[in-house]
């Protein structure tokens, strides 16, 4: 019986499912790096549940800004997520590699938060957004 609840516990674990069903602490890994590959990455991200990281302008503020690029998360654990970008980014740009949900769109698996939109937008555990700002090189 004990090895049967290990096995169980193994499965869902690697789905995910068992992560979210308790209480994973949403957050987001990454370092400034090059992007001239169009291409910006986070070494981790963990998310509660099926969503998206996403990259948005940046500056000293710290606000988010306009979308320039995503990729899809899993529930769980989620290694070296790497998102093409849709707008030029030049070297010394703040980006802010955020967690945004599925919930609210009318399309799963199709990203459709515009900014201040409610579809797939960010999650917010105690009202603090999920996000590491990373500079360009």
């Amino acid at each position: 019986m004990r090895t049967t609840f290990l096995a169980t516990a193994i499965a869902l674990a690697s789905t995910g499912v068992f992560a979210a069903a308790h209480g994973v602490m949403p957050m987001v890994e990454a370092n400034d790096q090059s992007v001239s590959n169009g291409i910006v990455s986070a070494s981790m991200v963990m998310a509660a549940e099926n969503g998206w990281m996403v990259v948005h302008r940046t500056d000293s503020t710290m606000k988010p800004g306009p979308v320039v690029g995503h990729a899809p998360l899993r529930g769980g654990m989620n290694k070296d997520v790497a998102a093409i970008l849709t707008e030029d980014v030049q070297s010394g740009d703040m980006l802010m590699l955020m967690v945004h949900s599925e919930e609210g769109g009318y399309r799963t698996g199709i990203f459709e938060y515009t900014l201040g939109a409610t579809e797939d937008g960010p999650v917010k555990p105690n009202g603090k957004l999920v996000m590491k700002v990373i500079t360009a090189k």
